[in-house]
C-alpha cells in the first residue's frame, strides 16, 4: 500500500454544479493507482462535494431550487407560529456569504470513495460534483488522499 496527497485546483462560474470526475480519474490514471481508497476534501466553507445524477440535468436543477428554497438569501422565517423573519448577522461578506456557510453544513466537505481498475467506482448515473453556493467566480483548492496500491509493472 502506498499513499498519495495531491491539491486540484478548480475555477467555479457562480452558484451552481461543476462536474471534477474526469479530472479525478485522469489524476488516479497519472499516477497509476489500480485500487485504493480516495479521500476528497473541500478546503472551503461555502461549496460543497456530492455525488449525484449525471444523466439528466433536470436533477441538479431541482437541487439547486431546493436548497435556496429552504436556505433564503438576507434572511428566513422561523419555524414557529409567528413566522419572525430572521436576518443573518454574517452579512458582511455578501447576500450570499451566510446562505452558502449554511448549504454546507447541510450537505459534504467531503467524500471516501472506492478505486478499482484505475478509476473512481461509480453508479452508472453517478459523478462527483463541487457545488458552489456562492454568486461570484471563486478559485477552489480540493485536497486528494488516496491509499491503494499502484498496477504491477511486469517485466519480460
Amino acid at each position: 500500500m502506498e499513499q498519495f496527497i495531491s491539491t486540484l485546483e478548480v475555477t467555479t462560474f457562480g452558484e451552481g454544479f461543476l462536474d471534477i470526475t474526469n479530472e479525478i480519474n485522469q489524476l488516479i490514471k497519472k499516477n497509476n493507482i489500480s485500487k485504493g481508497i480516495l479521500i476528497l476534501s473541500s478546503m472551503h466553507t461555502s461549496c460543497s462535494l456530492i455525488v449525484n445524477e449525471n444523466a439528466d440535468p433536470n436533477v441538479l436543477k431541482d437541487l439547486q431550487k431546493y436548497i435556496q428554497a429552504i436556505v433564503p438569501n438576507n434572511s428566513y422565517r422561523d419555524l414557529s407560529n409567528n413566522k419572525k423573519e430572521i436576518f443573518y448577522d454574517h452579512y458582511q461578506e455578501g447576500e450570499d456569504d451566510m446562505p452558502a456557510h449554511i448549504k454546507t453544513a447541510l450537505t459534504n466537505t467531503s467524500l471516501s470513495l472506492s478505486i478499482l481498475d484505475n478509476k473512481l467506482t461509480l453508479g452508472t448515473w453517478q459523478a462527483i460534483y463541487l457545488w458552489e453556493h456562492r454568486f461570484g467566480r471563486k478559485k477552489r483548492t480540493l485536497k486528494i488522499h488516496i491509499i491503494g496500491e499502484k498496477t504491477k509493472t511486469i517485466y519480460n
